[in-house]
């Protein structure tokens, strides 16, 4: 019986490995990113693919010695079937980001503040970690409960913070009591004793 299968070809032998199949006479399902005008298509699943066949009737064999191809996908020592449920969500993702006119972009480098406006960490601040390129998910770093914690969250529930949400600045103490004034290396409020 027929069925969908994931190999695991070498890096960036995608396309390679689907042209020989396909030559072959196999039907293969390669999903590719929808990609902008600037952009080359990109696999969705890098190094992955599928292929529908019948195992029991061509064998192993004959996908296995295939150029550019790793293995199989199994589970101990059978290849692994993908439902072919699974195989039409992925069509219809990628449906979707190409309705959308392809991933969310960002303009977020490392180290810049953002603010979480939507989901369950709405109103939280944090410090864009990555990845810098089109993502769905991304990290940032937010302090919460008094630590800093790493959190991944869609790329659109972001944006920069504005004048207006500026946090108030820490007071800083300027004694540590009975005269004994502090001095802060940073230098923008710096004490200084008075000797007597």
């Amino acid at each position: 019986m027929e069925a969908w299968y994931a190999l695991y070809t070498k890096p960036n032998a995608e396309a390679q490995v689907t042209r020989t199949l396909m030559a072959r006479g196999f039907t293969t399902f390669l999903p590719l990113l929808p990609s902008r005008p600037d952009e080359r298509l990109r696999p969705l699943f890098p190094a992955y693919l599928f292929v529908r066949c019948d195992l029991a009737i061509l064998g192993i064999a004959r996908l296995q010695w295939v150029p550019g191809l790793r293995r199989i996908v199994s589970i101990g020592s059978r290849p692994a079937v993908v439902p072919d449920a699974a195989i039409e969500l992925i069509r219809a993702e990628l449906h979707q980001i190409e309705q959308r006119g392809g991933l969310p972009t960002h303009a977020f480098k490392p180290g810049d503040d953002v603010i979480i406006d939507s989901g369950p960490l709405a109103g939280l601040r944090g410090v864009f970690q990555g990845p810098l390129g089109p993502a769905a998910r991304v990290n940032i770093l937010i302090r919460f409960l008094g630590h800093a914690n790493r959190a991944e969250v869609p790329v659109e529930n972001l944006r920069a913070p504005s004048e207006e949400d500026e946090e108030p600045r820490e007071h800083r103490r300027s004694t540590r009591g009975r005269g004994r004034y502090i001095r802060y290396s940073t230098g923008s409020r710096e004490a200084t004793p008075q000797e007597s």
